[in-house]
């Protein structure tokens, strides 16, 4: 934080601090019921709204979120996707005691998986196609993979769940077989959440919707406290981090840093972009 206006008055500079991308309007029908992740005319910075990838900008104080001096910078760019799986398992009815799987190890399904394993959930199965991904995910200490490009889906959940079977996933792969095994293997009367962006529109089996009576739930980003329950999982060190950081590279590397990732895809997590201030 370098500088404040002068009405601001709960953060100070000098503290380490991000904020929520999102502009909403306040004034529409989910704004009002305080769902302004989901706001009817919401702009992201960075999509819809100029980003801010520049050494200084301008942040409204009711976005801003502090966090403790012994969390790293790195630790810090962490907070918003971390919010995301935040966000997404509080949309279940209860995780605690429940079996969950998370369709999709890269950087969110990840952190999406560690929310549900914090939040009290019995087993957690995390699947993807990708060994690399997998082993991130053994690094962040989720205890159940399954390469569905290896082993079916049906075998390796029977395997790990056993009789039990699972009553929650959380698809975060946006891939169409991915939301059809959820939805066909999920327990009855089970939850499914979707925070997935798919490149084209899913088809929903309306057989497994409707015959198994399931609940199916989009999410969308986050919200204020999202964040402040990501900072505080990280800083007490409940979410592992660490092994989702792939490299490294210095501001003026910019676009060195997308060519990576363009390149690296497959074996790509999380790429950090280093603004370089004396704090």
């Amino acid at each position: 934080m370098e500088a404040i206006g002068e009405c601001v008055d709960k953060i100070k500079p000098g503290m380490r601090a991000t904020a929520r991308p999102q502009l909403v309007c306040g004034q529409c029908g989910p704004c009002r019921k305080g769902q302004y992740n989901a706001c009817q005319h919401l702009k992201v910075e960075g999509f819809q709204a100029p980003g801010v990838a520049q050494d200084l900008f301008v942040v409204s104080e009711d976005r801003v979120v502090v966090f403790p001096e012994h969390m790293s910078f790195e630790q810090g760019a962490m907070i918003e996707p971390s919010a995301v799986g935040a966000h997404a398992t509080n949309r279940t009815g209860g995780l605690k005691g429940k079996n969950v799987v998370v369709s999709g190890a890269g950087t969110i399904g990840n952190l999406v998986a560690q929310f549900a394993k914090n939040r009290g959930a019995n087993k957690v199965l995390i699947t993807d196609i990708s060994d690399y991904r997998l082993n991130i995910a053994k690094q962040c200490g989720i205890d159940g993979m399954l390469n569905v490009a290896k082993i079916s889906f049906e075998a390796g959940s029977q395997s790990y769940f056993g009789e039990e079977g699972f009553q929650i996933g959380f698809e975060a792969a946006g891939v169409q077989a991915s939301l059809d095994v959820l939805m066909k293997h999920v327990e009855k009367a089970g939850e499914v959440i979707i925070l997935g962006v798919y490149s084209n529109n899913p088809v929903v089996n309306m057989y497994y919707l409707g015959e198994h009576e399931l609940n199916i739930f989009g999410s969308m980003m986050y919200l204020h406290e999202d964040y402040e329950a990501a900072v505080e999982m990280i800083a007490s060190g409940k979410l592992i981090t660490k092994p989702l950081l792939t490299k490294n590279f210095p501001f003026e590397k910019y676009l060195d840093a997308y060519r990576f990732i363009e390149k690296q895809g497959d074996k790509t997590m999380k790429v950090m972009i280093e603004i370089s201030h004396d704090f």
